[in-house]
This record gives C-alpha cells, structure tokens and sequence, in this order.
C-alpha cells in the first residue's frame, strides 16, 4: 500500500499517482430549493442568488475536474451569506449501476473527525479537566516520549510520533482483510514500534496516532465511550443529527459507493463497507451535506468552546506545505479555516470563511489520486477560484 500515511493532511501532499478508470456519467443535478437545507434556512443564502453565470461557470469548472480526476461522482455545497448559494450532485454514486449521485447521502468523512475529536478534548480544557500542556504520560501509559509529549503537540500534529498508518505490517494487516476490526490499542502498537521521528514541538508530521491517543483522554477522562461522549457533548448541542462514529463497517443509507485503489495489488476496489475502526478518533467518521455545512461554521468560530480556548484551537502554526498552516485539529488555507478527509473510498472538505462567512463542502466517491494530488484538492481550488478569487483553497506556490 502506497498512501496510509501522511496524504491526509491537505491536498498539498505529492503521493504516487494513480488513474482511475473511465466510468458511466450523469449530468449534474440542481438542489429544489425546498430540499436545499433540511435544517431549515441559516443565512440569507437563497438558491439562485449566485446568478446563471456563475452557476454556468461553477457547473463547467466541477465538470471539467471531476472529469480529468476521474471523480466517479461529487457532491458540492456552497453557501454564501448575502449573495447567494449553490448546491449540485454530479456524476455517478455506483459505477455498476450507474446511479446518480445524490446530495441527500452520507459518506465517510475520514480525517474530518479530527475537529470532532479535538472539539470533544476543548471542552473537557473548558471543564477544566485537563490541561493542553499536560503530557500525554499522565493519561496514557506506554507512550514512546510521554512525559515530554503534550496534549497539544497531539492535536497539533507535533508529537513526533511514528504514524502507525506508514508501518507495512499494519498496512499489510488492513488489506488482507479489510473488514477486521482494530482496537486503538492493537494501531498504537504499530506505532510503537518504531521511534519517533523528531524531538516534540519541533516539526509538524501529520499522524493519525496523535488522534487516537487523543481519543482515549477523552475516553479516561470523562469516563464514556468516545462515540457517546460526542454524541452528548458535541453532536446533541450542534444539532448534528446525520453524524455518528460507527462502532463497525456499519453504514447508514442511503450512501454512494467508494472507490480506493489503495488495494495489496493496486487495483480498483469498491470499499464502500470496509471497517474503519483502524481510523477511530481519527478518521472514522460518518457525515452527510447539511450536517458539514452547520460544522462547517460551528468548528470555525468555536460555538461550542470558550472564546479563550478557541482562540488556542486557532493558533496555526506552519506545517511545511506553503500556505498552509495546522492549529489544534483544524487548518488554514487561503483564508479558508476547517478539515479535508480522506479514507479508501470517500474525501471530502468541510472549509468555512471567516471573511465572507461562506461556507463550502465537498463529498466524492473515491480517493485515488492523479498526478500525486487528491482529487478534492483540484476541486475546491477550481470552486473558490471563481467565488472567492482573493481566497483560493490551497493556492500553489507560484513557480520562480
């Protein structure tokens, strides 16, 4: 397996590339404005505000990069306070069938869970409960480095520890049989045996077992299962009713299929009802358009936080990707502050933009990469190059 390890950061990663093959397409689908927002209006966002140019040149824009990155099918939201808002499902949602995507799925949300599981840690730093610049070894026993690796540096991707997702026995493990289920114990140990990678707080290195650790304070401290401390702490008061961190492969319909050719051969796979549990607190959650759009805003101006421990989540730091900078489980780029995730199957990104309090949200089908870049990379590029010209989504560094 070529990709586990640190693509998932943002699209500024370089990976292999990989071509998916040609599949059956269904042209893109307006959004009735009576579905456009099941939770009801949020902002003066009416459905055709944007204007018939700018949706002609959004439709050809999504079409063209969906097509060159071989996106099966892909859902964008977009919503803009005063101007207007723009929600389309294009292409298709199964290959084999060639159903149409729709707006209304869910999808797996992938590293998204992140600015879940961070959430759920600031508000026991708001509870008083813990403390960021706690070490991690008075919480968690065996951490390679624990007494000098805080809670920060976790959820800050600053720990220094191995990702347990670039060991090839794990990697080898999850792909002889992807419906295997890990605990958080079992990945850490793939982890474990290796040394860490830097000194805490000197580098960043984007590493899935910053979250799991993550996950199992919150788990000691507040005494709950991860997924119902989050149901009740953060799911419940933001009203996420279509969220959920699945205790199995279990996937609630309706939903498209994924499609990874990260596969112990390479080939083309359909990991629609691959187990996630390797991803936990990391990456294995499960999302739908409406719901990303109200965390979008939640995440970003931190509604569930004190303003004091937000303005901690906020303080990005540089990650080595130009233009791009990691606070605690959230990024900034172009302006643009929130999450992508990526899992075999499924990306999406979930961005909120303090300046214009818009809002974009992305959902594929796939994960395979073209040309080294993830295929909701180009995308949001494209999207946010036409609605918001002075803050582009990952806007490559000009050449010299």
């Amino acid at each position: 397996m070529r990709r586990f390890s640190s693509r998932r950061l943002s699209a500024a990663a370089l990976l292999v590339a990989s071509v998916l093959a040609p599949v059956t397409t269904a042209p893109a689908a307006a959004v009735p404005a009576a579905v456009a927002d099941r939770h009801g209006p949020q902002d003066d966002c009416p459905p055709n505000g944007l204007g018939p140019e700018v949706a002609a040149r959004l439709d050809k824009a999504i079409e063209e990069v969906r097509q060159q990155a071989g996106i099966p099918g892909v859902v964008v939201g977009l919503w803009m306070p005063g101007k207007g808002s723009y929600v389309r499902a294009s292409g298709v949602a199964d290959t084999a069938t060639g159903r149409p995507m729709s707006k209304n799925g869910f999808v797996r949300i992938g590293s998204e869970t992140k600015t879940f599981t961070v959430t759920a840690l600031l508000e026991l730093v708001d509870d008083g409960l813990v403390g960021l610049d706690d070490p991690i070894a008075d919480y968690i026993d065996g951490v390679p480095d624990g007494e000098n690796i805080t809670l920060r540096h976790l959820a800050g991707m600053r720990s220094g520890l191995f990702p347990y997702t670039a060991d090839a026995e794990f990697q080898q493990a999850l792909l002889r049989d992807p419906s295997r289920s890990f605990t958080p114990q079992e990945v850490l140990r793939y982890g474990y045996r290796h040394d860490n990678t830097f000194a805490p707080g000197t580098r960043f290195q984007y590493s899935n077992t910053n979250l799991v650790l993550l996950g199992l304070v919150v788990e000691k401290v507040s005494g709950r299962r991860l997924a119902d401390f989050l149901g009740r702490r953060v799911l419940r008061p933001a009203r996420l009713h279509h969220t959920l961190l699945p205790a199995d492969a279990s996937f609630p319909a309706p939903h498209p299929r994924g499609y990874t050719n990260q596969t112990l051969t390479g080939a083309i796979e359909d990991s629609t009802d691959w187990n996630p549990s390797w991803a936990w607190a990391a990456g294995a959650m499960i999302s739908d358009l409406h719901d990303l759009r109200r965390w979008a805003r939640i995440v970003a101006t931190g509604e569930l936080l004190s303003p004091q421990t937000q303005a901690e989540r906020l303080r990005t730091l540089p990650t080595g990707f130009p233009g791009t900078s990691y606070g605690l489980g959230i990024f900034e780029t172009g302006g643009w502050i929130g999450h992508n995730g990526s899992i075999p199957g499924y990306e999406t990104v979930t961005v909120y933009l303090p300046s214009q309090k818009a809002t974009l949200v992305l959902m594929l089908n796939t994960d395979i990469t073209t040309g080294g870049v993830e295929p909701s990379t180009p995308l949001a590029r494209a999207i946010t190059e036409i609605v918001t010209p002075g803050n582009v989504y990952d806007r490559p560094t000009p050449p010299r």
